[in-house]
């Protein structure tokens, strides 16, 4: 394959994978909204908590507890620090696997001002006996504090401000119903569709002083499987291409050839995408194929293809869970323009 200069040392990173990078948080931070009319797309989730962080702020109360969840990438951190905004509050932020004792916990609920905000990522990796000492923090505004051991322990209730919680998850079928049930709001954020990530793509590429063609905001869209953290990063590297091949404009011609060169495909398949279902393809005659046989055959492990590879083919309709395996499904082989081996249908997972 014939690899463009200045993509060098890149050819490890997963351009589609909706994780934010290492090297992406300066840019993260610098493309994020930080207010509700600037952010755009989930406009159902967010008519409610407009309506929400009004009726908040005309009783001068804080918000009720907000559970944010959905795939990543879709911007949960984002929103949590515009609810602050909204607000007009502070934010606090952290991790479920940040908080490993009850104790780090009351230190950071302690160190909260009247109506702050409090956003825990991950939440659902929360250690349960964390957990436990959040629920009536939750839902009292208190901390009951056990001091010392044995005998002579002793119980200390401590009275904290009031604040309100958003938790972000993209796993809520983990999530403790005792946990979940103390959630007021909760909001489900779902992939975008093109004419919102071409939104997106224009407003970033103003902040970046980059200029873009309407039909190249659309290529780029088209190949972000839904997910904003992706379409801005794609739009990045393209970017870059455009200012060493072109002359810094980005076109839809320099757009495609960008993204081939990164071999993300017109869905957004990439190369290792691409890989899985050739393999199935190929070797397995389209399937069913077993989990650890397919992961031996392509060099991936198990919990990755599981985790990482096989939802958005799942969402694309390519790939099928039977009892038997994996099977491939006629719209993977029209995509390839390969043509179609029926199989039995099973009952799928």
């Amino acid at each position: 394959m014939n690899r463009f200069d200045g993509f060098d040392g890149l050819e490890n990173e997963r351009f589609v994978t909706p994780e934010l990078n290492r090297t992406e948080y300066l840019m993260d931070k610098t493309l994020r909204p930080q207010k509700m009319e600037d952010y755009i797309g989930q406009t159902k989730e967010k008519e409610k908590l407009k309506i929400f962080i009004q009726a908040a702020k005309m009783r001068q109360e804080p918000l009720d507890h907000v559970l944010l969840y959905g795939p990543p990438g879709l911007g949960k951190t984002t929103l949590s620090n515009i609810i602050a905004h909204e607000m007009n509050v502070n934010i606090k932020v952290t991790s479920g696997p940040a908080i490993e004792r009850p104790g780090d916990l009351a230190a950071i609920l302690n160190n909260l001002q009247e109506n702050d905000v409090l956003f825990i990522d991950e939440i659902h990796r929360l250690n349960r006996n964390v957990e436990e000492v959040l629920y009536p923090a939750m839902e009292d505004f208190n901390l009951d504090i056990v001091i010392g051991k044995g005998p002579g322990a002793r119980s200390v209730r401590i009275d904290l401000p009031k604040f309100t919680l958003v938790g972000a998850t993209t796993r809520a079928g983990q999530l403790t119903s005792p946990l979940r049930d103390r959630f007021g709001v909760i909001c489900k954020l779902e992939l975008y569709n093109h004419q919102e990530l071409a939104e997106i793509v224009k407003r970033s590429a103003r902040i970046m002083h980059v200029d873009i063609e309407n039909p190249a905001l659309i290529e780029i869209s088209k190949r972000s499987r839904g997910t904003p953290r992706i379409v801005n990063r794609l739009l990045k590297r393209v970017r870059d291409y455009a200012q060493v091949v072109g002359d810094g404009v980005i076109t839809k011609e320099l757009a495609t050839k960008a993204l081939d060169l990164l071999e993300v495909d017109k869905l957004g398949l990439d190369g290792v995408d691409r890989k899985i279902v050739m393999t199935i393809m190929d070797k397995f005659n389209g399937g069913p194929v077993g989990l650890d046989t397919l992961a031996a055959s392509t060099g991936e492990e198990k919990i990755t293809i599981e985790d990482v590879y096989e939802p958005y083919l799942l969402q694309l309709g390519f790939l099928n869970r039977t009892p038997r395996g994996r099977v491939l499904t006629k719209y993977a082989y029209e995509h390839f323009n390969m043509m179609y081996l029926y199989h039995d249908q099973e009952e799928v997972l």
